[in-house]
């Protein structure tokens, strides 16, 4: 599955990671074979989207539990279940400036050189993006609002 998953054209690296990690676990819990839940096209076509930042690591994983389930291509479970990443800096910048004033002594701290305090507005923010979001590209933006 790993040869026929990188002739798909994924990585090497990617195509192992899938089939000794996500699919193999699903396959023991089913008491299956990995190469009965999802064909090595699809999975290489899943990490297509990861290497494009359509997803992450976490909202592909539950891609593969719907292509497990039969609910059809990577890109078609992307758009069902609209989990595609939140690249839209304007959303961000909104549940950012949300967080922050849900917990405005965050800011002084990282105006204070505490830059590890921005985790708390980048873990609310991933909170109320449900995920989606690009957490470095968060992390920047929160970076950027205390700067000003």
């Amino acid at each position: 599955e790993v040869d026929a998953t990188i002739a798909a054209g994924a990585t090497p690296a990617a195509a192992r990671k899938w089939w000794t990690g996500e699919i193999t676990r699903v396959a023991n819990a089913q008491g299956v074979e990995p190469a009965s839940l999802v064909e090595p096209a699809a999975v290489a076509a899943l990490q297509q989207l990861v290497d494009a930042g359509t997803l992450t690591d976490k909202l592909a994983r539950q891609v593969l539990e719907g292509m497990i389930a039969g609910e059809g291509t990577p890109q078609e479970i992307v758009d069902a279940r609209g989990l595609a990443v939140v690249s839209d800096d304007g959303a961000l910048i909104a549940a950012i400036d949300d967080a922050l004033s849900a917990q405005p002594d965050v800011l002084e701290k990282i105006r204070d050189g505490k830059v590890q305090a921005a985790g708390a507005v980048i873990g609310a923010v991933m909170k109320a993006m449900r995920g989606q979001a690009d957490a470095a590209r968060v992390r920047e933006l929160v970076l950027e609002r205390a700067a000003q």
